[in-house]
């Protein structure tokens, strides 16, 4: 895992040297403008950014979710906001390979994998976040049809997107009546609220997702009735571990920075790079990255192989990953001192993008809930086995 071939070599390489030439040149322009570039976007696709982990059948690269860690960490260092969008694409994508039929995957996933069309995830709603399970937008059965209400909230790429995987309830509260459906854009009744106004991932659009009477073929379920909940269970790991991958990538470029940014400041008659407590600074971040990376790695291979304990090692990763990438890169910006608060260092940007990254595909405090669980009930077996011995 940790010593590359070369063909993982050149796939990193590749995504490298992609985000150096067409996102970190514009990254600091696309976040004043609010710009969503939907043409790099293309770009990546035909490098095979747009179905990474997909099956090569309908177009996707079918490659490990390890080297996908290794791909959004290296698209993070030019944009976060721009890395995490192709995410969430990605899982999008994954989600109809994974539990679409063949009709379903022949359908819509090659446009997804080419990014002719984009897709959006639509899990969220105003009165559901982490409670993802009380989802309210509602799917009735009607004639060959299902009739979608609702409102989505916070969904990337809404309004630009072409493809919405969209999680609604069909049947009994809690989370065996939701079941997913692929809705396109154009479906009469489906509109967008205004772009909502955010600290950061402004190359991005944010937007609701309304639902008004939308009528979509009953060929557009995906999955079973009722199977829904874990489509979209599923479909979190891998988006944690992306998540977690872009904020190791971004908080990698902002120590790269500070770095640089240390070595020809000069105070005191020298290089602030020669103060000891600083480099102090510089190893723990190092240091910190490195092990979430590691953790990241991990878990990544964890999903890959489908290890029994993939759901906390995601959940581990995620937590670790983005509550570190956002510590280092805040410390980046202070070592910059009043210059990583200027726009044009781009410090400031890699803060703000990487601060949501601890609440989306599930808060950091739900993370911990999630391991939590997993260590509790290990405790409680581990001790009935020993009442019953």
């Amino acid at each position: 895992m940790f010593t590359l071939t070369d063909d993982e070599r050149a796939i990193r390489d590749t995504a490298r040297d992609f985000a150096a030439e067409h996102l970190a040149p514009n990254a600091v322009e696309w976040d004043r403008s609010k710009h969503f570039p939907v043409d790099v976007l293309r770009k990546a696709a035909s490098l095979g950014m747009g179905g990474i982990y997909i099956r090569e059948d309908v177009g996707g690269s079918e490659l490990t979710r390890v080297d996908a860690a290794r791909i959004f960490e290296e698209l993070a260092k030019g944009d976060p906001s721009i890395a995490a969008y192709i995410s969430i694409h990605n899982m999008v994508a994954w989600m109809i390979d994974r539990f679409g039929n063949d009709e379903q995957r022949r359908t819509w996933v090659p446009g997804l994998c080419s990014m002719e069309r984009l897709g959006s995830y639509c899990l969220t709603e105003p009165g559901a976040g982490s409670d993802a399970a009380g989802l309210s937008t509602k799917a009735v059965a009607d004639g060959d049809d299902y009739v979608l209400d609702g409102v989505k909230q916070f969904i990337s790429g809404a309004g630009t997107s072409d493809v919405y995987v969209v999680m609604a309830r069909t049947g009994e509260s809690g989370p065996k009546g939701i079941s997913a459906f692929i809705v396109p854009k154009g479906s009469p009744g489906l509109s967008f609220g205004p772009n909502e106004v955010k600290m950061g991932w402004n190359a991005q659009p944010t937007r609701q997702v309304i639902f008004e009477n939308v009528r979509v073929p009953a060929a557009n379920l995906l999955g079973d009735l009722g199977g829904g909940f874990r489509i979209a269970m599923s479909g979190l790991n891998g988006g944690r571990l992306n998540i977690a991958a872009c904020s190791v990538g971004g908080a990698q470029a902002a120590l790269d920075k500070a770095a640089a940014y240390l070595v020809d400041r000069k105070a005191f008659g020298s290089s602030l790079i020669d103060s000891q407590a600083l480099q102090f600074q510089l190893a723990d971040m190092r240091t910190e990255l490195e092990a979430a990376r590691t953790l990241l790695w991990r878990a990544a291979d964890a999903l890959q192989v489908g290890a029994p304990d993939v759901v906390e090692l995601c959940a581990m990763a995620k937590r670790f990953g983005t509550d570190t990438g956002f510590e280092v890169a805040n410390k980046a910006l202070q070592m910059h001192g009043g210059y990583g608060y200027l726009a044009e260092y781009g410090i400031e940007k890699i803060v703000r993008d990487l601060r949501v990254h601890q609440i989306l595909e599930g808060t950091n405090e739900i993370m911990r809930v999630v391991v939590a669980r997993s260590v509790v009930s290990a405790a409680k077996s581990a001790i009935g086995k020993q009442g019953a011995a």
